[in-house]
């Protein structure tokens, strides 16, 4: 029996698929996004905020954590990034042909998409490891040399984490600004999808809110890089 094709799957629901593939990049992803990047930025006000805020997340205990963790940040940043990918696989690569605005941001939206999956896959196996506390941790994440963020040095573990290099400072910009503009643009695009903007009066109001938008992100995602990478812990 011939196995049904996914990508003759995906072309049956794309209209269901979109929508949901959107409604999940802006939550639970996008925010998490905010509230990660906001928490972050806090390493600006000093060690002892950071560590107070990450003691915070990590107050709802031991069972709930991963549970919210799994359910509202891994899965659906999964999922989203599967179905995007799908998307990619499955769009077509006309940007040669069709310079114009929107035409590069919607390539840019595919690119920073991709980037922004690999960077995030590469930051949680390099400061959580994936599963803590597990046979993956101990004999592969830690011996390959990640999962070195400790909750309760979150301070410490954290700007060390960044500052191990000059190639994994630049890691974090490049994987900060795709996270950034794939959000903002994403946003764009989901108002599109949903019907929310379709006038170019509308269109235009909605640009400079996603601009705004994005300019907020990068200005906290930089500067909790910022303060990471200069934040000396004795």
């Amino acid at each position: 029996m011939q196995r049904p094709d996914p990508a003759s799957i995906f072309g049956r629901y794309e209209f269901l698929v979109r929508r949901l593939h959107s409604l999940i990049g802006l939550l639970p992803v996008g925010a998490f996004l905010f509230i990660h990047f906001v928490t972050n930025f806090s390493i600006l006000d000093g060690p002892a905020t950071f560590q107070m805020r990450v003691d915070q997340i990590h107050s709802l205990g031991p069972i709930t954590l991963p549970v919210v963790e799994w359910s509202c940040i891994l899965l659906p940043i999964v999922a989203h990034a599967l179905i995007g990918l799908i998307i990619v696989a499955r769009g077509k690569r006309n940007l040669l042909y069709y310079r114009y605005a929107r035409n590069f941001r919607y390539t840019f939206q595919r690119w920073t998409g991709v980037v922004a999956f690999a960077f995030i896959a590469w930051h949680v196996f390099d400061t959580r490891g994936w599963i803590q506390e597990s046979w993956w941790v101990a004999h592969v994440t830690h011996p390959l040399g990640g999962g070195t963020f400790d909750a309760a040095r979150a301070a410490a573990t954290a700007t060390a984490s960044v500052q191990a290099s000059g190639w994994v400072a630049a890691a974090y910009l490049v994987g900060v600004l795709a996270c950034v503009y794939h959000l903002a643009n994403g946003v764009w695009t989901m108002g599109i999808t949903w019907g929310a903007w379709t006038s170019p009066a509308a269109q235009r109001w909605a640009t400079m809110l996603c601009a705004a938008v994005g300019l907020g992100l990068a200005v906290m995602g930089l500067g909790a890089l910022w303060g990471m990478a200069t934040t000396v812990i004795r």
